[in-house]
């Protein structure tokens, strides 16, 4: 037997070392991503007089990021500006239209109104998030049906 021979990596040896090397380069990645996969982009929300149905002429307004998981695990906040806010929540309508509370917001601060642990969207409302169809609303004594509102966008 010569060194040239002696040296040469069997065929089938080289096909699966290629096969494994694959499959393990794939695998890296894919547990990279794994934690990412899981997780729409998440929602952001600009609140303001002009987008309430009616709209309604105010100084207040608010941003907010709303967090939505493939699991349907919803969380997140918003914070208002120049608003006495007795109330918030998410409501499922399109833009233009009202609709119905889906998820009540918690005050977790002076202006801070933040989605209580453990909250899921239903599929139906996990459908309408995706296609844009959720909205924040921010009500006070002035204004009881809403004095600023923002459509959630996922980004």
């Amino acid at each position: 037997m010569n060194i040239a021979s002696a040296t040469q990596i069997p065929k089938n040896l080289w096909q699966r070392s290629i096969v494994a090397a694959t499959a393990t380069a794939l695998g890296m990645l894919l547990a990279g991503c794994v934690t990412h996969l899981d997780m729409l982009p998440v929602g952001t929300v600009q609140l303001t007089g002009a987008q309430e149905i009616p709209a309604v002429k105010t100084a207040a307004t608010g941003s907010g990021l709303i967090i939505v998981t493939t699991t349907k695990q919803i969380s997140g906040s918003v914070t208002t500006a120049g608003i006495n806010a007795t109330a918030a929540h998410i409501h499922l309508a399109p833009r233009g239209s009202n609709g119905p509370v889906i998820v009540p917001l918690l005050k977790t601060g002076e202006a801070t109104w933040s989605v209580a642990e453990n909250t899921r969207l239903t599929d139906t409302q996990y459908i309408q998030y995706v296609a844009g169809d959720l909205y924040v609303n921010v009500h006070s004594e002035t204004y009881p049906s809403g004095e600023i509102r923002g459509q959630l966008l996922a980004n």
